[in-house]
């Protein structure tokens, strides 16, 4: 029987909001790698003896540990539930961050950054949104998944001057430490905050104008194992969109402090802040917007948007101009951040909630493999005259070439009777024009 979403399901899209907000501190790494680096210049018996090249290394290592960790994540949250899942990801935060503070070694940071707490976001990360959409309507499904995820993208407006101060007033080692206590305790308390609905739960649907009397709302009936996902031709369509969205707004994130300096000074910080509060607010809109016109309306503006973006960064980073900059950033990071709305949506929508976790593990992974490529491929062209603006009119085509893509995608009923043919059933679905 259909049943209202209760007190508890906005507790646990509140704990997984608040998961994400202490998962956040990934964005964090920017800070880190200035104090490294200024470390490094300085010398001395303390200071890290890395070379220069190597300075990202753990970031990049970061982002592919924790695209590819959601897969196994994934499996868990299926499999022993969200919160043990939850708790994995803050015991792997905080060892990996007591790691860093223990050694200043290349090893030990690649270690500590790059596989212990790259692999704590993606458990933490990856049980935090399906528990919350299991408890509300398939009508709320953008909503609440954009408030979840915001969590992560809004993390940097307090991290990173948090992380300034520590590391200014206590030094790299130390802050370390209190990093790994905080985030620490702040996962594995939440974690425990994460329930699924009891079995047989079915939140009720929005009641419609002139549909009173309908029937009570039913459990989707079709839940797509990994492989027949991988089957399907819209799954790669997704994850070519994926690859593209995150991987050109991830390079425009990784840059825009740089490009901040040379217009705003020692105020750039401002420019990365209002990037994050853009990255924040577009996840929560791009999922009321997919709620209200459907997902692939909306990732077809969002996507075509973006690319209109990275042809006017061209100009806009010419000009000098810090009020433009900081606009272009804040529009960008709004994109960029209803990738991370749009995509889990997507997964629930077309291969349902028993193996969602795995399903969308696997989808993630576009993320990492889209932010690692556009992102190395975009310092190649940097180093080269003239390659920033090149950087953008890449990114651009390559997301117009994405909004070409979503075309193609079908909407949920086509999609299950699509999968319900690859895995051999005979299925008669009648579909009113």
């Amino acid at each position: 029987m259909a049943q209202a979403s209760s007190n508890k399901g906005w507790q646990v899209v509140f704990a997984g909001t608040g998961i994400n907000l202490a998962l956040g501190v990934l964005y964090a790494w920017s800070i880190f790698k200035g104090a490294i680096k200024s470390s490094i210049e300085k010398g001395g018996p303390d200071a890290f003896q890395w070379s220069l090249s190597s300075i990202n290394d753990p970031y990049a290592l970061c982002c592919l540990a924790f695209a590819f960790s959601m897969i196994l994540a994934g499996k868990c949250q299926d499999k022993i539930g969200p919160a043990k899942t939850a708790l994995i990801g803050g015991i792997l935060v905080g060892a990996g961050f007591t790691l860093m503070g223990y050694s200043n070694s290349y090893a030990a940071w690649v270690t500590g950054f790059g596989v212990l707490a790259g692999s704590g976001f993606g458990f933490g990360y990856s049980a935090a949104t399906p528990p919350a959409l299991k408890w509300f309507s398939s009508k709320k499904t953008g909503l609440i998944a954009g408030i979840v995820v915001a969590g992560f993208g809004l993390a940097p407006v307090y991290i990173a001057p948090l992380s300034s101060y520590l590391l200014g007033a206590y030094g790299i080692q130390q802050s370390m430490y209190i990093l790994a206590a905080g985030f620490a305790v702040i996962v594995c308390g939440l974690s425990f905050a994460l329930v699924n609905p009891p079995k047989g739960y079915v939140p009720a649907e929005p009641v419609v104008k002139g549909e009173e009397n309908a029937a009570p709302a039913k459990k989707s009936g079709y839940d797509a194992t990994v492989s027949e996902m991988l089957k399907s031709p819209k799954f790669y369509m997704l994850w070519a969109c994926f690859f593209i969205g995150a991987g050109a707004g991830l390079m425009v994130i990784g840059s825009v402090a740089g490009l901040a300096k040379h217009s705003m000074g020692s105020m750039a910080f401002v420019a990365v802040a209002i990037m994050a509060i853009g990255n924040a607010s577009g996840r929560v809109v791009a999922g009321v917007l997919s709620d209200k016109i459907g997902r692939r309306a909306t990732l077809t503006i969002m996507l075509g948007f973006q690319a209109i973006l990275m042809f006017a960064a061209v100009p806009v980073v010419g000009s000098g101009s810090a009020a433009m900059l900081v606009l272009l950033a804040s529009l960008i990071g709004f994109n960029y951040g209803s990738n991370l709305t749009l995509f889990p949506s997507f997964a629930k929508d077309y291969w349902g909630f028993k193996n969602y976790g795995l399903n969308y593990g696997v989808l993630f992974s576009a993320w990492g493999v889209g932010g690692l490529v556009m992102g190395r491929v975009s310092e190649m062209m940097n180093a080269q005259p003239g390659g920033l603006n090149k950087s953008f009119i890449l990114a651009g085509s390559c997301l117009a070439f994405g909004t070409v893509i979503t075309f193609f995608l079908r909407e949920k009923k086509a999609v299950e009777v699509e999968a319900a043919e690859v895995a051999g059933e005979k299925v008669a679905v009648k579909v009113s024009a």
